[in-house]
This record gives C-alpha cells, sequence and structure tokens, in this order.
C-alpha cells in the first residue's frame, strides 16, 4: 500500500512539473527576447570638443557625461558629412550621400530626397514589429515639389518608415517657421494660409534686409529675408501667424513631444529618432538657460540640449524602460561658431575648443568637420569603455539590423553591433568622408584629401576647408590635429590611398559643386 502511495505521489509531483515547466519557461524566453527599445538622440553642429567627457573644461554636460562615460565612447566616431542634410541622410539610408546628388544643404521648399522605396533604419525595425516616431528636426526634403502647406504634406517621414512625426521642416533658420506633425502644419488656421517663397518675398512682408530696426538678432551673412520672431531666416514666408513657432520654447517642446512618445509606446518596442536642433543658428536658449555658460548663447543651448537629455533619460527611467533601451548619441557634423548671426559665439569662446584638437569644423575636409562625439548607453548591458574603433553614421542600419535579427544591410553600411555594444574593437578600415560635395579618404590611421579649387578658408566663417591644389595626406595616430601634410615623404602610402580611394568614389570625384555655406 505504502508502495503504491509513493509511486502515484512521484506521478503528481511530476505531472506538476510538467504542468509548470513550460510556463516558466516561457516567462523565461519572454524576458531573453524583449526586444530592446532603440533611441538615437542626434545633436545639430556640436563639436567633437564640446561635452566634459571628450575634454571639455568651459562647458558643463554632466547628462551627456554620465551617459558617455556610462557605455561606449567612441574617439574615432563619425558623421558621413560636414553639414547636415547629407549626415541625416546616410545615418538613416546607410548610403553615402554623394551617391545621391540631391542629398546637400537643403532649402525648406525641398522635395523629399529619401526614395520612398529605399530602405531606411524606421522602415528595418517596422518589419520587425517596432513602433517609431521622429521628433525634431528633419531636413530632407518633403512633397515632390511646390509643397500646399495649407493641405497634407507628403511624401515625408511617415512615407519612408516612421508611424508618427512631429518635426520642424528644414532647420530653425529657414522657413517655413512651423511644426508640422504627421504631415500637418500644427494649428494652422485656414483662414490665414502659409505661403513660401525661396526666390522672392512676398509684397509688403518686411525682412532683415529692409527692416533692421524689427530684429532681436542681426544677422551676419545669408540670414537676411522673412523675419519671425525678431529673427531674419532664409527664405520669405507669409500668413500661417498662429502656426508659428517660437524659437526659446523649441527645446521644451521637442522634448515634450518625445517624453509624450516614450510614454504613450512604453508597453511595445519603440524606436524614437530624437533629433535635437540645437547648438544650430538661430541659437534661442529658453530664459531658464540664458546666461548658463558664460559662453554666450551658443554655450547656453549646449548647456539646455544637454538638460534635455537629462530630462528624457529621467523618463525612460520613471517608466521603467532605461534597461530595456539603447541609446545612441552623435551630431550631424562638426562646430561653427559665427554661422550667420552676431550672437557672441566668437567673442565670448574664451578657453572653450569646440573641435578640440581637430582641425577645422563644419564644412570642412580637415577631422573636426566628421568626426564627432559619438556613444552608445545600455544601462546593464554595456560596460563602461573607452573604443578607438573606427566607426561611421552610416553603420547603424546594419548594426540594428543585427540587434533585431534583420537580414537588411545598408548599401554601404557596415554591421558592427559588437562594435556598438563594446564586445569588439575592431571597427572599419575604410571609408569616405564628405564636406559640400567634396570627398576624402580614411584608411587606417590615414586620411587623404585630393586637391579641390576654392579658398583654404571660408572667410565668412572662418574655419579651413580643406583645399589644396595638392594631394593631402595625414597620420592621424601621429598627430590628431592633423598639421603637416606627409604626402611628398609617403608617395607608396599615398597612392595606396588614392587607389583604394576611387576604388569606391570613382575618378569623377574632381567635379563638385559650387560652396555653398548656409
Amino acid at each position: 500500500m505504502k508502495k503504491i502511495i509513493l509511486v502515484c505521489l512521484i506521478f503528481f509531483i511530476a505531472m506538476s512539473s510538467c504542468k509548470q515547466g513550460p510556463e516558466n519557461k516561457s516567462k523565461v524566453e519572454d524576458v531573453e527576447t524583449k526586444k530592446p527599445n532603440i533611441v538615437i538622440i542626434y545633436a545639430d553642429d556640436l563639436g567633437y570638443g564640446e561635452l566634459g567627457a571628450y575634454g571639455a573644461t568651459e562647458l558643463k554636460t554632466p547628462n551627456l557625461d554620465k551617459l558617455a562615460n556610462g557605455g561606449v565612447r567612441f574617439t574615432n566616431g563619425y558623421a558621413s558629412s560636414a553639414t547636415c542634410t547629407p549626415s541625416r541622410y546616410a545615418l538613416l539610408t546607410g548610403s553615402y550621400p554623394w551617391r545621391n546628388k540631391s542629398a546637400k544643404i537643403l532649402p525648406g521648399t525641398a522635395p523629399l530626397i529619401i526614395d520612398t522605396a529605399q530602405m531606411t533604419i524606421p522602415k528595418m525595425l517596422k518589419g520587425k514589429g517596432y513602433h517609431t516616431g521622429i521628433v525634431g528636426k528633419w531636413h530632407l526634403g518633403l512633397g515632390t515639389g511646390n509643397v500646399d502647406w495649407n493641405q497634407k504634406i507628403a511624401p515625408g517621414p511617415n512615407e519612408v518608415g516612421f508611424d508618427y512625426s512631429n518635426i520642424l521642416a528644414a532647420t530653425q533658420d529657414r522657413v517655413p517657421t512651423v511644426y508640422i506633425k504627421n504631415g500637418h502644419v500644427v494649428n494652422l488656421d485656414p483662414n490665414d494660409p502659409i505661403e513660401v517663397d525661396y526666390k522672392k518675398n512676398f509684397a509688403g512682408e518686411p525682412t532683415g534686409l529692409e527692416n533692421p530696426e524689427l530684429l532681436k538678432m542681426k544677422w551676419h551673412h545669408g540670414h537676411n529675408n522673412s523675419i519671425v520672431n525678431g529673427i531674419p531666416r532664409i527664405g520669405f514666408m507669409k500668413g500661417g501667424e498662429a502656426a508659428k513657432w517660437v524659437d526659446e520654447d523649441m527645446a521644451d517642446t521637442f522634448l515634450s513631444e518625445a517624453q509624450h512618445y516614450v510614454k504613450a509606446h512604453k508597453d511595445e518596442p519603440f524606436f524614437l529618432y530624437y533629433a535635437l536642433q540645437q547648438p544650430h543658428v538661430p541659437r534661442t536658449p529658453n530664459p531658464r538657460f540664458v546666461g548658463s555658460s558664460g559662453l554666450g548663447p551658443r554655450g547656453d543651448v549646449i548647456v539646455e540640449a544637454d538638460w534635455c537629455v537629462g530630462e528624457f533619460v529621467k523618463t525612460l527611467e520613471t517608466e521603467g524602460l532605461l534597461e530595456n533601451t539603447l541609446i545612441i548619441f552623435s551630431s550631424d557634423n562638426g562646430p561653427v561658431l559665427n554661422d550667420g548671426y552676431y550672437d557672441d559665439a566668437v567673442e565670448k569662446l574664451g578657453n572653450h575648443k569646440p573641435g578640440g584638437p581637430l582641425r577645422g569644423g563644419k564644412y570642412s575636409l580637415f577631422d573636426a568637420g566628421t568626426r564627432v562625439p559619438f556613444f552608445t548607453y545600455w544601462k546593464g548591458h554595456i560596460k563602461p569603455m573607452v573604443s578607438d574603433a573606427i566607426i561611421s553614421q552610416l553603420d547603424l542600419l546594419s548594426s540594428l539590423a543585427e540587434l533585431v535579427d534583420s537580414p537588411v544591410k545598408g548599401e554601404d553600411s557596415e554591421p558592427l553591433l559588437n562594435v556598438l555594444l563594446g564586445e569588439s574593437d575592431t571597427g572599419r578600415d575604410e571609408m569616405v568622408l564628405e564636406a559640400t560635395s567634396r570627398t576624402a579618404f580614411r584608411k587606417g590611421d590615414w586620411v587623404m584629401i585630393p586637391p579641390y579649387d576654392g579658398p583654404a578658408i571660408a572667410k565668412e566663417v572662418q574655419i579651413e576647408l580643406g583645399n589644396s591644389d595638392e594631394y593631402q595626406l595625414y597620420n592621424l595616430k601621429e598627430d590628431i590635429a592633423q598639421p603637416n601634410n606627409l604626402a611628398s615623404a609617403n608617395p607608396e602610402k599615398l597612392q595606396e590611398m588614392i587607389t583604394a580611394f576611387e576604388a569606391i568614389r570613382g575618378k569623377e570625384y574632381k567635379k563638385t559643386e559650387q560652396l555653398e555655406l548656409k
């Protein structure tokens, strides 16, 4: 009898274990296979030397420093280009911008330059079950030409993979000066339609050139058209008064939108492209941040951007999402001080070095044009480290595809997920760098800049452009500042670089367009 009872008890326990096993296993699998949220935070004109984590001593950026020092901080992280539109195109598509002749600095009326059939990061992630959103600067064109701003504007972000979009069309210094949410101008009054023109003004509308008495910010070059909020812009605009943004509130507006997006989609995997407008001109810090840096408005908006990132990360933490969110931070190109307005950026610079030890800046083929702050942070998954691996924003498409087990690969994008996560220090071997349609080449520790016509220094912005009538060759390992042209002393290395460059770029690279600094 006891034997029968014992057998029955063992059978009962075994059956109970079988019943509980799959359920427990399922819970474990749910945890192990839960898709990480992905956030790309993209600054605008932020230089390599702007953050404390990258050596800045005059600016305080505690929130960004905490992320950079708590994750993988890249010393060789690159934007594809030294200006914004090409870099944004490359980041989202994984393709070199010089392959697309339209991927250059765009006016606010430019048509969409990403083909709606083209693969993009949001489109790839949507295919893996992600909700996708963009908040902030777009500057990749809208519509197909002759946009009617009073109707739904398409194609745009929503047609290239984003489920949700709340953007400024181009840049803060260009018209139309309105927010666009899912293709519709926010707060548009149908009785006050918007008109935009980049060639001629509308009758009776004041401009920065003709009405300086209406300005609260004076223009230096290229920004003397329609006046909005006391600031002269590039391009002409009429109407849409209720829809016009208040510049000083822009950072708060985009932060609030980013926080709302996270809260609305916290129960599903999401991808958010949070594109900051700082520190691009016009630099208009909220009154809370005026004077916070001691470096004038440019420094103040960097402090403001740091605060915004801190508040955004707090939201992830409060919602219980931080440990399941991969954060990638970078900038679209290097720094510039006077980029069209008198705002004391030069006068109050002091000891701050926006490009750090690098030569050049925005618009430049020297390294400060494209080497930028670049780091990844994922609490509990990425160990703090400094990586010297060469990596480009081009690589995000293929690398994030690896993360979510997608077969997608970008045309010029390398799958470097293990580098992004700090599990390998073997990055790219070579890449083409671009600045205002001119291209250069990095391979290993060497950089080669072909001969280009044009001024050595852009007079308006006082930045070395990298133009020369001779080939230039620099070894970044020997001296990161690129002080001496080593081409004549290393003819074999120079020829090796030229051959490798032309294998990618072709031999037509010298046929470039006129330099345009806007």
